[in-house]
């Protein structure tokens, strides 16, 4: 009986050990791109190598595990992938990175938890998303909605003094002085919150994709290939006269394409789907804040960044919007968006 417990407990915490490794992924990737991006390293090579490294490490594993069970590629599916490709890697992971280089890793990651209430208001839109007005959890939706919209105004426009830590005090002023020349939070806000929205896009269509192609590695693959395809032809375009972007060395710039494409971008979109499978797109972006923890605290001892009160006021109140929009996320018992897509595949 107790190994029955133990078992039927494991199966339970699967989905939440998952995204909360997903979590930690992540914070692995702001890190190590922001370090990257701060010495030099283009965002339009940065994307097609680290989605071109990712599309071809998981394509054998694809290859071996999906040979039996892989339905067939048909044009509307090939469609999907390739709006899927451009979403995420030809147009949010740019916009993003670009952003990112504007700001710091801990603003970048603490932007990123409008994400949901982006997904929730999308999902509204298309009709995915059930709101009544007078019930209490829809209510709980959309006031996070607007609450998570104020804390990134606030994040944005809001300053406020440094808070010191033991760690970066000796480092400040070194850090202030050279990052604060390159650093525009409005224009990198702004990035960033038009890649979340690209973002929420993506996971809507993932969950409708998945539905009638539900072979993960081989989708993971071809999404990666799809959009290394495309930002080649965006880099080509914008890049033309500038060789020396597709430069490749063995230091901390490879390093961080190779992590990004293995860790944050292969495993992260065949993760998220497992869970979203089982949990659905919101569960996905449910555990946000904790990657802000963790960025927050290795951004401080590795990069030197000084945290504003006002960024910290401002990722309290996107977390607390978050959580408003998730509790109020918790009264649908099934995901409204793949309850759609079923009966858009079956129709």
């Amino acid at each position: 009986m107790s190994n029955n417990r133990l078992v039927n407990l494991l199966k339970q915490s699967k989905p939440y050990l998952a995204v909360i490794l997903l979590q930690f992924g992540y914070a692995g990737s702001s890190i190590i791109t922001k370090y990257a991006l701060d010495k030099g390293v283009n965002h339009y090579t940065f994307v097609l190598y680290a989605n071109a490294i990712a599309g071809i490490f998981f394509a054998p594993f694809a290859l071996f595990f999906e040979r039996k069970r892989r339905p067939k590629l048909t044009p509307s599916i090939f469609l999907k992938i390739f709006v899927l490709g451009l979403l995420e890697a030809g147009i949010d992971q740019n916009l993003f990175y670009a952003g990112m280089q504007y700001t710091t890793a801990t603003f970048a990651t603490a932007l990123c938890n409008i994400l949901p209430a982006i997904t929730f208001v999308l999902a509204w839109i298309l009709r995915l998303e059930n709101v009544n007005i007078r019930a209490l959890h829809s209510q709980a939706k959309i006031l996070g909605t607007l609450v998570t919209v104020g804390g990134a105004m606030m994040m944005t426009l809001v300053k406020g003094p440094k808070i010191l830590l033991p760690w970066t005090q000796e480092r400040g002023h070194i850090q202030s002085t050279t990052a604060a020349t390159h650093q525009h939070p409005i224009k990198g806000a702004i990035m960033i919150t038009a890649a979340c929205c690209f973002w929420a896009c993506f996971f809507t269509l993932q969950a409708i994709t998945l539905r009638s192609y539900p072979a993960g590695l081989s989708l993971t693959s071809m999404i990666c290939l799809m959009g290394a395809l495309q930002c080649a032809v965006l880099t080509l375009a914008v890049e033309r006269s500038n060789t020396a972007v597709w430069a490749l060395n063995w230091d901390i710039k490879l390093l961080a394409i190779v992590y990004n494409g293995i860790i944050c971008t292969g495993i992260g979109y065949y993760l998220s789907g497992v869970i979203m499978k089982e949990k659905g797109p919101f569960f996905v972006t449910a555990f946000n804040p904790l990657s802000l923890v963790i960025v927050a605290i290795m951004g401080s001892f590795l990069l030197a960044e000084q945290l504003l009160l006002g960024s910290v006021l401002g990722a309290c109140t996107i977390a607390v919007g978050l959580y408003l929009v998730i509790w109020g996320k918790s009264d649908n018992r099934d995901s409204p968006v793949l309850s759609n897509a079923e009966e858009g595949s079956s129709s």
